[in-house]
């Protein structure tokens, strides 16, 4: 193997290093295996790479993920617009979507409020959810955030901003246990902590 085929095989290494979860052993044994697949195979990862990167962007509605803008849920006339599920991230989403339980539609926040790491609420879409709020036509909010100290105390604070409005305020029942992720959560606790959400 030539110095340069090394060399490059240690720069692939180091940049899968740098995905979360990857240590050097799996970095080394993904580089490994990128080498051994056929150049359309590698070549298709690295289109599949460049492509979440040039195609994906926001939707100007609820902060998703989306390839069109608005996002599908969205633009679905069988959504609830009524109903809003407010969530921390697009794989939060994900999770709640693969229930099929959830009739409304939903707003990503971006995050959660973390003074400590420097993340106040207007470094999150909370403004955007008041207005849409604001609009008059929401009945329901449910704030679907992490049960987590940071989790609890986002949805503290925009359940105080919401007080002004008519709207009634829910969040999932503490089937989801506290510290655990909602991307981690079984379907069926999913399905339970949604069933049962309680008002705030």
């Amino acid at each position: 193997m030539s110095r340069e085929s090394i060399e490059s095989l240690t720069f692939l290494k180091e940049q899968l290093q740098k995905l979360p979860g990857i240590g050097p052993r799996s970095a080394e044994r993904l580089a490994f295996h990128v080498m051994r697949e056929s150049r359309e195979s590698a070549a298709a990862l690295a289109q599949a790479i460049l492509d979440v990167k040039d195609k994906i962007i926001h939707c100007r509605v609820c902060s998703n993920l989306t390839e069109s803008d608005p996002c599908a849920v969205c633009r679905d006339p069988s959504r609830d617009p009524g109903e809003i599920w407010v969530v921390e991230q697009p794989k939060d989403l994900m999770a709640l979507e693969s229930t099929g339980l959830v009739r409304g539609v939903y707003h990503v926040l971006m995050g959660h409020i973390a003074p400590l790491d420097g993340i106040e609420p207007a470094d999150l879409t909370i403004d955007a959810l008041i207005e849409r709020v604001r609009s008059g036509s929401v009945r329901e909010v449910v704030l679907a955030l992490n049960p987590t100290i940071d989790g609890d105390g986002t949805a503290l604070h925009i359940q105080s901003l919401l007080s002004e409005f008519d709207v009634v305020i829910t969040r999932p029942a503490r089937g989801l246990a506290v510290g655990s992720q909602l991307e981690y959560a079984t379907v069926g606790m999913l399905e339970a902590a949604i069933r049962a959400r309680t008002a705030v």
